[in-house]
């Protein structure tokens, strides 16, 4: 790896740097500045695609090529992780904060509720997406839901999904089916999905909105160990989190 990590992003010579981390591009980002860029690419008639990366993502991507294109092509991927955070340090090129996407998904919700966006959720078990959305919509009464519906991303029920999205005139698109499957399934539709502009893979944040779980308290979020919590509380995750420590270590001899 060359010693300058940093590289400017592929999708627009005026977009964001990315550090590179074991080849998968983590946006050099705050969260207003996620703000900003989404407001500009509102502005453009396509879709773009926002990934929020985490080590588990990093290490994902190593043994999935599928996956890593889909990182690599994505128009932001933002730095959802501790573990990105301290690699930057180890890399000598630190990133400037962790962009949570389950604090993201109410910032964004909030936009679309200023911005008159009409917002679409997608994923997670039958009726979450419903109820989260009516959530949302007494946290900002502003806010337009264009639909929701839970789905799976299997390839037969593709095109009617996508059909469904198009005829709801949305302009945000949230997906929660789990990385990697939402954001392969946002990727194979960008061209397919001609309303929405801005397309977020979100895991388990519809869960988060409605209390079915509960994220770590401030504090703990604030000294890193969020994923401890999730680990107490989701033990099922610890095969996923057993590529944390081999994450380290690899950044470690990267660097």
């Amino acid at each position: 790896m060359p010693e300058n990590h940093y590289l400017r992003s592929k999708s627009d010579d005026n977009g964001p740097q990315s550090l590179q981390i074991l080849g998968i591009p983590v946006h050099v980002v705050t969260t207003e500045e996620v703000i900003e860029l989404v407001r500009e690419y509102m502005k453009t008639p396509r879709l773009h695609q926002i990934a929020t990366v985490n080590p588990e993502f990093v290490m994902a991507a190593q043994e999935d090529g599928e996956f890593c294109r889909v990182l690599m092509e994505a128009d932001l991927c933002i730095p959802d992780g501790v573990g990105l955070l301290l690699a930057g340090r180890w890399l000598g090129q630190p990133l400037p904060e962790r962009v949570a996407g389950s604090t993201l998904v109410y910032r964004l919700a909030e936009l679309s509720a200023d911005e008159s966006w009409r917002l679409f959720l997608l994923g997670s078990a039958p009726g979450v997406a419903e109820e989260a959305g009516h959530k949302l919509q007494m946290k900002y009464p502003k806010l337009e839901i264009a639909g929701t519906f839970a789905g799976s991303p299997e390839p037969r029920e593709n095109e009617a999904i996508v059909q469904m999205i198009n005829d709801s005139q949305a302009d945000m698109l949230f997906v929660a089916y789990g990385a990697p499957k939402q954001d392969k399934w946002i990727s194979r539709n960008r061209s397919a999905l001609t309303t929405v502009r801005v397309a977020m893979g979100i895991g388990g944040s519809l869960d988060f909105i409605t209390g079915r779980a509960v994220r770590a308290p401030q504090w703990v979020q604030n000294v890193g160990l969020e994923w401890l919590h999730r680990l107490y509380k989701e033990p099922w995750r610890w095969r996923r989190m057993a590529s944390l420590p081999k994450f380290a270590l690899k950044v470690m001899r990267d660097a």
